[in-house]
Parts: C-alpha cells; structure tokens; sequence
C-alpha cells in the first residue's frame, strides 16, 4: 500500500514538473514566472528543463535589420524607452489639465458677460470705465470663441 502510496504522490509532483511555465514582466518592472500568466501581459513560454536553453533571439532595429544585444544594453535600451514614454504622457497630462484649466476661466468669464451685470475695466489714465454693450458683445463673441477651442 505505501509503495502505491509513493508512486502517486511521485507521479503528481512529476505533472506538476511538466507543467507549461510562464515568464512575464508586472506593471511594477518585475520578472514573474507561474504556470498562468495574468490576463493582459506579454508572456514568454518557458521550455521545461530537460531539454537545453534556447538561443535569444535577436533584436529588432528599427530599420528592420538584426543586431546582438548584451544584456546591459538592451536593459539600458528599455529604460530609455521607459524614461521616454514616462516624459511623453507627464507632457500629455500636463497639456491635459492646462486645458482644462482654460476652458473653466474661457467658461467663467462667458457667465459673466452673459449675466448682463455691469463689467468694468480700467483705463491708462487708472479710472474705472464701464463697457457698453457693442464692447460687451464682442467679449461675449471672443470668449465664445476661447470656450469652443479651449473645451473641445
């Protein structure tokens, strides 16, 4: 009965052995390997460890050619891309909120014509000058104008 025992136990931890294996990098730039990978990555199939390591494949230029890369540069390679793709989407985020930004002062000012209360500026001379309502409606076709390119 224990050798039959032993056999099992064997034969389940040999499956488990064979077991196709995954190599994936995470959202945080970790190295993860499982025998699943998560929905979404770009995993690399591992060949199990009886048979000899495969050769890297060589990588890609951008003009199409082949070209051998050690490890430390194309680490180095990747983290220029990172560092590049990092800047491109702060620059995005940033461009992002200064158009908000505009567009909720464009609309704000808009409001404020359109409410008909009197507006008033001041004048070289430093008195205070109310508009009339040809000036007021052409702020009112200008601001319409910064609100429709600003809130698009």
């Amino acid at each position: 009965m224990t050798k039959a025992l032993l056999i099992a136990i064997g034969l389940a931890f040999a499956a488990t052995a064979l077991a196709q294996q995954y190599k994936w990098v995470d959202q945080d730039g970790k190295v993860r390997y499982g025998d699943t990978p998560p929905p979404g990555v770009q995993a690399t199939r591992l060949k199990p460890s009886g048979s000899a390591p495969a050769a890297p494949a060589p990588a890609a230029k951008k003009d199409g050619s082949t070209t051998d890369l050690s490890p430390e540069a194309a680490f180095r390679k990747r983290q220029q891309e990172r560092q590049e793709k990092d800047e491109k989407s702060a620059k995005e985020r940033a461009d992002a909120e200064t158009k908000r930004v505009n567009c909720e002062q464009s609309q704000g000012a808009l409001r404020s014509l359109q409410s008909g209360q009197r507006i008033s500026s001041t004048n070289a001379a430093g008195e205070r000058v109310f508009i009339d309502d040809a000036e007021r409606a052409k702020e009112i076709e200008r601001t319409q104008r910064a609100v429709n390119d600003w809130c698009k």
